[in-house]
């Protein structure tokens, strides 16, 4: 009798351990999301008020903003159940989202887009017998503004073990990049656009020990090559496509390309490659500022991979009524001339000391009365402040839309081109070429238009921005420009912004981004496949060894500068595993195997999925090797937010 009482009592015992509690997702370590915008709320929303959503008030739960990822080890969770929505406080009904949930690798919830003002959503998610949670908050492809998302009244069912938050993996760095040799190597870029009567301004990339001696063959009349620097320069007069053999020999060999100049009206003929002060220094930047990354991308050898614009964005002329004693005073002169702040005395003279570095140099402003920062703006200055940016030598612009929205009278697609309309016919007015960079968001569907205002590239999205979720960010924005490719060629660009790594400006602080290694591989690989102009938007004085290789690979760059000027296309997405690939020209294709889940994958494609008959040679592209030779398929390994990035060329017998 005693007997059966005891294991009736360890019976009992064992199903009040095992009786199912709650846990509130609130309960959780949230010191592990990752997200675009601020930290994540308890029983508030991502500004620290109560949570509604469609009107419906909710008294607790998470309040977070896109792009949110959170890994969570199951244990002895049950079920996951929440309502999900965008916050009430999204200003002016402008936010989309995508909410997720993905167990153990795979979609188990996914609430399609969801705007302001749509009532919430029920999540009911089975977590029997599994291992990993991740919640996600994509942006919905339009960028993560006013992105407020809720998990309203979020909590799990357990036994047991209480699901825990997970610290993302830490990856060490790894080189894939082999270093260049002592031979000479010719890099970069196989076509230069100029036009008619303008300075020609090019470096010849070249990588190998210098000395280094540079020869042309088949200069047009007016074109002249410094043996010693590689400095094309010099102008012609008529029209034409003139091809050029350049040479470059040292003591250790000799090394030849085939280059063409494009004397006519497009310029941009493959995406821009620079550097830009914005992601870096915002705001906070001099001309001795300037000049130091002037000096850096040559010192660094990125000269020698192609790059070559310097670009000051926001911060350096006159914010009208200011009292700060080096930004404020006068923003024009008594001819209404634009005039630079006191940390810029000398804006020729600094556009100057660029060109003789063998760089060209770019400048910012809006068509509206003040830039995003409120520096002054070029409203009814358009052709003035074209001649002043031609009188001191710059050679890029980019046109940012800001304060512009204050002077739109009405939501027609002809009020969207006519500042940018305005400007190009400014800018065709001057003795200098000036690159022209359309950023305005992806309004209006820019990409559809931006060549009718001569627009060399454009903005796409709105900004990628530097913070903890930046893989999400960059992913969400890169993947996100499938379906536009048929509207970039030659001379005109989709732009899905800067590449933000190296140091960059997080919350005041220039810090190491946060993307992982695999993660920057993605990025370098996708911005290549994209046609993407390739604008560094880290501090060039502080690039490490990691970071260098990155952004020098030859073979990457190749494929970013192809002179077919055909963008990338998505060809295949599936859990999270995405196929991309980009034809080439001597009929080469590159092709991208891009792992976003959250472990590492295996994938395939076979040749023919990708149009392909008879037999490939694969080469690993980051690594600069010939690998497998095959007529079927190709597999790879890909880690977790990484890629295989590979070139097939055709065997022919």
């Amino acid at each position: 009798m005693e007997y059966r009482i005891a294991i009736a009592l360890l019976a009992g015992l064992a199903a009040t351990s095992l009786r199912a509690e709650s846990l509130k997702l609130t309960e959780l370590d949230l010191s592990v999301i990752k997200q675009g915008y601020g930290r994540p709320m308890v029983n508030q929303n991502i500004i620290g008020k109560p949570m509604a959503i469609a009107g419906k008030p909710f008294a607790w739960g998470l309040g977070s903003h896109a792009q949110m990822t959170w890994r969570i080890a199951i244990n002895g969770a049950k079920k996951f159940h929440a309502f999900v929505g965008v916050d009430d406080s999204s200003k002016d009904g402008k936010g989309t989202v995508v909410f997720q949930v993905l167990v153990d690798g795979k979609a188990a919830y996914d609430s399609g887009i969801m705007a302001t003002g749509e009532p919430a959503k029920e999540v009911s998610v089975s977590l029997e017998k599994k291992k990993n949670l991740i919640l996600k908050v994509t942006a919905a492809g339009d960028g993560q503004g006013f992105d407020h998302a809720d998990w309203a009244e979020a909590v799990f069912e357990y036994e047991g073990s209480k699901p825990v938050s997970i610290v993302p993996p830490v990856e060490k760095p790894y080189i894939l990049t082999p270093k260049p040799g002592p031979q000479p190597k010719i890099n970069g870029p196989k076509v230069f656009g100029v036009r008619p009567g303008h300075p020609i301004l090019f470096t010849v990339p070249a990588t190998g020990d210098r000395p280094i001696k540079f020869e042309a063959q088949g200069l047009p009349a007016g074109a002249k090559l410094d043996p010693s620097t590689g400095f094309l320069s010099g102008s012609v007069a008529e029209k034409g496509e003139y091809k050029i053999e350049f040479t470059a020999t040292n003591s250790k060999g000799k090394a030849e390309r085939s280059f063409k100049l494009v004397v006519g009206d497009v310029l941009a003929l493959t995406p821009p490659m620079g550097w830009s002060t914005w992601y870096m220094a915002y705001t906070n930047i001099t001309d001795t500022f300037v000049r130091a990354q002037a000096d850096a991308m040559v010192s660094t050898g990125l000269i020698n991979h192609g790059y070559s614009y310097i670009n000051i964005d926001d911060g350096w002329n006159v914010i009208p009524g200011s009292n700060d004693p080096n930004r404020g005073g006068k923003a024009r002169d008594d001819q209404g001339n634009l005039l630079s702040n006191k940390l810029f005395p000398d804006m020729k003279g600094m556009c100057d000391y660029v060109h003789t570095k063998g760089l060209k140099i770019g400048i910012y402003i809006s068509p509206g009365k003040t830039t995003c920062a409120g520096y002054e703006g070029s409203l009814n200055h358009e052709e003035q402040d074209a001649k002043q940016f031609a009188k001191w030598g710059f050679d890029f612009l980019k046109y940012d839309w800001c304060s512009y929205q204050n002077e739109v009278k009405g939501d027609t697609l002809d009020e969207y081109k006519l500042p940018y309309a305005k400007m190009r016919d400014a800018l065709l007015k001057t003795d200098r070429d000036f690159v022209y960079n359309l950023c305005q968001y992806g309004l209006k569907e820019v990409w559809k238009w931006g060549e009718e205002v001569d627009g060399n590239f454009w903005r796409t999205t709105g900004d990628l921005g530097a913070s903890d979720s930046y893989w999400d960010s960059m992913s969400a924005i890169g993947f996100g420009q499938a379906g536009y490719e048929k509207y970039a060629k030659p001379g005109r660009w989709n732009d899905p912004d800067n590449i933000l790594i190296g140091k960059v400006m997080v919350g005041g602080q220039l810090l190491p981004t946060t993307l992982t290694p695999s993660e920057q591989y993605t990025y370098m690989s996708l911005w290549a496949i994209l046609a993407s102009p390739l604008v560094l938007a880290s501090d060039l004085t502080q690039l490490d060894e990691f970071t260098l290789s990155l952004v020098t690979n030859d073979e990457v760059i190749e494929v970013n500068q192809d002179v077919l000027g055909k963008q990338g296309r998505r060809l295949r997405v599936s859990d999270d595993l995405e196929v991309w690939v980009r034809d080439l020209e001597n009929g080469e294709m590159a092709v991208g195997l891009f792992n976003r889940s959250e472990d590492p994958a295996e994938m395939t494609v076979s040749l023919s999925e990708l149009g392909i008959d008879g037999t490939v040679q694969v080469r690993d592209i980051w690594r600069q090797k010939d690998q497998e030779r095959t007529s079927k398929s190709i597999k790879r390994k890909v880690p977790r937010h990484g890629v295989a990035f590979l070139k097939l060329t055709k065997v022919t017998k």
